[in-house]
């Protein structure tokens, strides 16, 4: 992918990441995100108890729905998940070419590492920790629909991730 990030229509590379969440007394939970590289576009979510290649899978089984169509690149990290032989293996039965960050390099992964870093620390370290499951599936519905139909940015035009992602269809 050699970094470009900037794509000139909505499903052309997807990247993809989990980061870890927590609620209750110590409670841990996965979160899994495939985002249009198009706008930076959130095109679906799942929170699973861990990190797994079944876990990625679902989550790009249900971008697919949405998004009615695979995108032809998918992008992400060299995590376990995304190195396993169930995942490339998905992803080739689609058609997609999967590229992957260089070794120790988080740059390569810097759009949705981004993403992670506003959701976690614009998003829900300004909202009270949730004391339960349901509660944190909330706030993560919520924070996605905020940074998709909400938060406008200049690289965009002004628009939302949403509005610009339409306005490209």
């Amino acid at each position: 992918m050699k970094r470009r990030f900037n794509q000139p229509l909505p499903n052309l590379v997807w990247v993809t990441d989990t980061t870890e969440l927590s609620y209750g007394a110590g409670n841990k939970v996965r979160l899994h995100a495939v985002l249009d590289l198009h706008g930076r576009y959130v095109i679906i979510y799942l929170i699973s108890p861990t990190e797994t290649a079944d876990a990625a899978i679902e989550v790009f089984k249900q971008a697919q729905e949405i998004a009615g169509c695979f995108a032809p690149m998918i992008h992400s990290d060299r995590g376990a998940t995304y190195t396993s032989q169930a995942f490339n293996s998905y992803l080739a039965s689609q058609n997609s070419v999967h590229s992957l960050s260089a070794p120790a390099t988080p740059g390569d992964n810097a759009v949705i590492e981004r993403y992670w870093n506003d959701f976690k620390y614009t998003w829900l370290a300004h909202q009270p920790h949730p004391k339960t499951l349901a509660k944190l599936e909330d706030l993560v519905k919520r924070g996605v629909e905020y940074f998709n139909t909400v938060e406008i940015s200049s690289k965009r035009n002004n628009l939302t991730t949403e509005d610009y992602r339409n306005e490209a269809a």
